[in-house]
C-alpha cells in the first residue's frame, strides 16, 4: 500500500509504537519561544531534569512580547535567556536579532524537507511548507521533546486539497487559505494533515506556501504540508548546497518524499480558485468568511500588517504598491511589523518602510505582540482591526475588540479608505 508524504516522514522517524495508533517519532528540531517554553523549563528544573537532548537541534527566540512590556514578560525572557546560555544553545535570538518565530526559523534554514519539528505554538504548522511534519504541542510534549528529542503522535491521516485554476489578479495566498478554511470549517481537519497540492501551489512562492500552511490549524489540522520542489530548493540552497551536487539533484532527492500513486487519503478535495475574490472574516471564527465586497464599508479603527502569516517581504511589497503616494484615513491607526530583522532591512533598502511611514503607518520592530493582544497594537473595547494575522477569536487582539482577517492588499486599501474595501490591484469579478 502506498504512502503519503506525511506517512513517509513518520515511518522514517519512528522510534516506538507503544500502543494502538500512538507513534513515537524522532525530532529533527525543537523550536522554543518565551511564552510557552519557560513553563516547560521550570517544570524540568523542578523535576531535576534540567537537560536538553541536543543543543544544536533546539532553536529559541524571544518574539511574542519584545522588548518586554512589564516585569512578568521580562522574567519570561530572562528564564529563556538563561536556559539557552546554560545549555549552550547557540541558535538563540535575543532582542536586536530576534524575529517572529515562524518567519525567522525558516529564514535561517532550520527546516528542511522530511524534517520533524515541534514547538509550543499552534502555528508551528507553518513549517510544513517545506515538506516537513511540523506541529504545535502542549507543555508536556514540549518537555519530552526538549529532554529526549522525541514526541508522540497519532499516525497521520491526510486530507489532500488540489488547488487548481488561474489565480485572479489581486487575489493572494491569504484569500486562498481563507477560502479553504471557509469550506472545511474550523473542525473540518481535526487530527488530520492537510496536504496542499495542485498547479496553484506549484506556482506559489515559499512565502505564499507558508501562509497557507500557517493557517491549516485554523481548520483544526495538526499540520499543513506542501511537496518540496525547485522552489523549496532555491529558498534553502544557501543551507543545503553542501549536501547536494546541484539544485536539480536536490530536487530529485526530495521527490523521494512525494506521495506514492496509490497513497490513501482521508479525502481528496478539488478546490478551483479561478473565480475566487479577496476574502475577509466576520464574527469570531476563521471559517466565517465573505467576499470583501460584501463587507464593504465596515468601519475600522486599526490596520495591522505583520505576523507569521503575512509579515514577510513579499507581503510588504504588495501593501506598499497600494500605499505609495497615499495617506491612510485620519480615523485609522496603521501599524506595520516586519516579521524579521532581515525583512525590516530589506524593506528599508527598497524604500518600503518610507512608503508606509509617509502614508501614516507606525513601523515597529519584529514582534508577535499585537497578534495575540499582548503589546504593540492592543485593541480597546469596541474597536475594530483589519489584520493580516491568522486568528480572529473573541478578544484575540484585546478584550472586546473585533478582528477581521484579510490579505495585505486588502488591509492596505482599507487603511486608506477607513473601512473594509477591495484593493485597486483586484480587477476581476466586479459587480
Amino acid at each position: 500500500m502506498g504512502k503519503t508524504i506525511s506517512e513517509k516522514i513518520f515511518d522514517s522517524h519512528l522510534v516506538d509504537n507503544p500502543s494502538g495508533d500512538i507513534h513515537v517519532i524522532r525530532l529533527d528540531a525543537v523550536f522554543c519561544h518565551e511564552i510557552t517554553t519557560p513553563v516547560a523549563i521550570n517544570d524540568l528544573v523542578a523535576r531535576g531534569k534540567d537537560r536538553v537532548f541536543d543543543p544544536d537541534k533546539i532553536k529559541a527566540v524571544i518574539d511574542h512580547v519584545t522588548p518586554a512590556k512589564d516585569s512578568k514578560t521580562a522574567m519570561q525572557g530572562k528564564i529563556l535567556r538563561e536556559w539557552a546560555l546554560r545549555h549552550n544553545i547557540k541558535d538563540f535570538f535575543d532582542i536586536g536579532r530576534n524575529g517572529v518565530c515562524h518567519a525567522i526559523f525558516p529564514e535561517k534554514g532550520f527546516v528542511h524537507p522530511g524534517y520533524t519539528v515541534i514547538m509550543g505554538d499552534s502555528h508551528t504548522c507553518t513549517h510544513g511548507a517545506f515538506g516537513a511534519f511540523a506541529a504545535g504541542v502542549g507543555t508536556t510534549d514540549l518537555e519530552v521533546g526538549i529532554l529526549k528529542g522525541v514526541c508522540a503522535f497519532q499516525y497521520p491521516s491526510t486530507i489532500k486539497i488540489n488547488i487548481s485554476g488561474q489565480m485572479p489578479e489581486g487575489v493572494y495566498a491569504k484569500d486562498v487559505i481563507l477560502s479553504i478554511i471557509g469550506r472545511l470549517g474550523v473542525n473540518g481537519a481535526t487530527d488530520k494533515i492537510v496536504e496542499f497540492a495542485g498547479p496553484v501551489v506549484d506556482a506559489m512562492s515559499m512565502e505564499a506556501r507558508m501562509t497557507c500552511c500557517n493557517m491549516a490549524v485554523e481548520a483544526g489540522a495538526t499540520s499543513g504540508i506542501c511537496l518540496p520542489d525547485m522552489t523549496t530548493v532555491e529558498y534553502l540552497w544557501e543551507f543545503i548546497k553542501d549536501e547536494h551536487t546541484t539544485k536539480e539533484a536536490a530536487a530529485r532527492a526530495y521527490q523521494k518524499l512525494y506521495p506514492d500513486p496509490d497513497a490513501i487519503y482521508e479525502s481528496i478535495i478539488d478546490h478551483d480558485i479561478s473565480r475566487l475574490e479577496p476574502l475577509v472574516t466576520f464574527g469570531y471564527k476563521p471559517d466565517q468568511v465573505k467576499p470583501v465586497k460584501e463587507m464593504q464599508g465596515i468601519k475600522i479603527d486599526q490596520v495591522y500588517i505583520g505576523s507569521c502569516t503575512n509579515g514577510r517581504i513579499e507581503d510588504l511589497r504588495v501593501a506598499a504598491q497600494i500605499l505609495k503616494g497615499e495617506k491612510i484615513s485620519d480615523s485609522v491607526r496603521g501599524i506595520l511589523s516586519p516579521a524579521t530583522p532581515k525583512v525590516f532591512s530589506q524593506a528599508m533598502e527598497e524604500g518600503i518602510l518610507k512608503i508606509f511611514m509617509d502614508a501614516g503607518f507606525c513601523v515597529t520592530n519584529p514582534t508577535c505582540g499585537a497578534c495575540l493582544g499582548m503589546s504593540n497594537g492592543v485593541l480597546a473595547q469596541g474597536e475594530v482591526c483589519a489584520s493580516t494575522t491568522n486568528r480572529n477569536f473573541n478578544g484575540r487582539m484585546g478584550k472586546g475588540g473585533m478582528v477581521h482577517l484579510m490579505s495585505p492588499a486588502t488591509a492596505a486599501a482599507s487603511a486608506i479608505a477607513g473601512y473594509i474595501t477591495n484593493s485597486r490591484l483586484y480587477i476581476g469579478l466586479r459587480d
